[in-house]
């Protein structure tokens, strides 16, 4: 498998060269050459395989032969070592709850994945890797987790001040070692387009050999698929679900798009999105058109210029009536969201978090309009990381702190706050 730049100014690589050097010569988005449709026989089989079974043959023709099998099979396998259980919301709404996972987040798959094949891969170099990412909250926490004392490989970590939840901010500040954090004056968006400038700036490139570990990394991008074909594996309905994506950065809806072109069986998609919704532009205009991004309760989501949107384009051969067909849009607002988490807490006795509420308010108004389908959203966190946005609807008591995160709530954060320059980005990285 080769990959090419979406802007088709620089040559074909590999899995390997795609993985370790984020992206492009030319700034664009690695992009894979063919989207493998799998055969007829997995799907047959998809309910009775292991997860780590489900994994191996997703990804095993995107990796090529740049790993052995033997070795991916051991990465695959490390990467989805919990569970993923669908649960049942309702009657028309399932969750699939993605917060298993030992930072309580669904980037725990791709951050795991990643890690292991920079690992992998470092063991034929003599020379170091940073990995540059910028995080709204969950990114970070599972990067630092992932690459934690990974031989060969140093982690830097971007993040807005004061826009990230308190456990979030305590799982990316607390480690330590290789990990070191960036607490920017700014927005995600200025973490975003910061370290976007590193990538294309000559003399850190010279001295320093930089990777991404954001979603615009196809390692960290592709394992996303897995998601989608556990919940299909528990899906108990012979009809095709509906499936709600909370849509930030839109790696994790690009993920389930690749999955669906794979031969996934899904109905539809919803792009959920918060007060941040260049998609419903899109879909109304035909014109993609970045913002500067909005605070909201739904903070991981607080993209305004999403990396990942140019993927989409790419796989429906930028064809808006094909999108239009396959994705909903559907903006929601704090206040929607607030009153999702009341109400579902209420009548259904299940705690959402803020972007899972998103993915629900956007789900059940899509099925107010198709009452005969049913459909599943992806609980991407637990409730825990948004625990102050949580007890503010439900009341103290409704969060219950796993012993995972509880010993962090004992630790100080240590981090460098940096202006929101690339100036003072590139200062650090060559002084580091």
């Amino acid at each position: 498998m080769q990959y090419y730049s979406l802007n088709k100014q620089s040559p074909a690589v590999s899995f390997r060269e795609a993985a370790i050097s984020g992206q492009a010569p030319d700034k664009g988005l690695y992009f894979p050459e063919t989207v493998p449709v799998l055969s007829a026989s997995f799907f047959e089989k998809l309910k009775t395989l292991s997860k780590a079974d489900i994994a191996f043959e997703v990804i095993k023709p995107y990796v090529g032969n740049t790993i052995p099998d033997a070795d991916l099979y051991t990465i695959c396998k490390e990467t989805v070592d919990f569970e993923f259980p669908l649960k049942k919301i309702n009657e028309s709404v399932y969750s699939l709850e993605l917060f298993h996972g030992p930072t309580l987040a669904f980037k725990d798959v791709g951050a795991r994945f990643m890690s292991r094949c920079l690992g992998h891969f470092s063991k034929s170099s003599d020379k170091e890797v940073t990995v540059l990412v910028a995080t709204s909250g969950d990114t970070g926490s599972a990067v630092a987790n992932g690459f934690l004392d990974v031989k060969g490989v140093n982690v830097v970590i971007l993040y807005p001040s004061g826009k990230v939840s308190r456990i979030q901010e305590l799982q990316l500040t607390t480690l330590g070692r290789n990990i070191t954090a960036l607490e920017v004056q700014g927005t995600f968006d200025d973490c975003q387009t910061m370290v976007k400038q590193a990538f294309s700036d000559g003399e850190l490139n010279k001295k320093l050999s930089l990777t991404s570990a954001n979603s615009i990394n196809v390692a960290r991008w592709l394992p996303q698929q897995f998601y989608y074909f556990y919940a299909l594996q528990q899906w108990p309905y012979e009809f095709e679900p509906v499936i709600s994506v909370p849509s930030g950065n839109f790696g994790n809806l690009c993920a389930g798009l690749v999955a669906y072109f794979s031969g996934a069986p899904v109905a539809h998609f919803i792009a959920a999105c918060n007060s941040n919704d260049v998609f419903s532009e899109y879909i109304l205009n035909r014109v993609f058109n970045p913002k500067t991004a909005v605070a909201t309760i739904s903070n991981a989501m607080d993209v305004g210029n999403p990396s990942n949107f140019v993927r989409m384009l790419e796989l429906f051969s930028h064809q808006h009536s094909r999108i239009k067909e396959m994705i909903s849009n559907c903006s929601v607002t704090d206040a929607k969201t607030s009153a999702t988490i009341a109400g579902v807490y209420h009548e259904n006795n299940y705690l959402l978090e803020p972007h899972g509420a998103v993915a629900y308010a956007a789900l059940l108004e899509y099925l107010e309009k198709h009452p005969s389908q049913k459909g599943i959203i992806l609980e991407t966190a637990h409730p825990v990381k948004f625990d102050d946005v949580v007890k503010k609807i439900i009341g103290e008591g409704a969060v219950k702190i796993p012993a995972s995160v509880e010993h962090l709530l004992q630790l100080q954060k240590r981090s460098i706050v940096i202006n929101p320059v690339f100036s003072d980005l590139k200062e650090f990285l060559l002084h580091q």
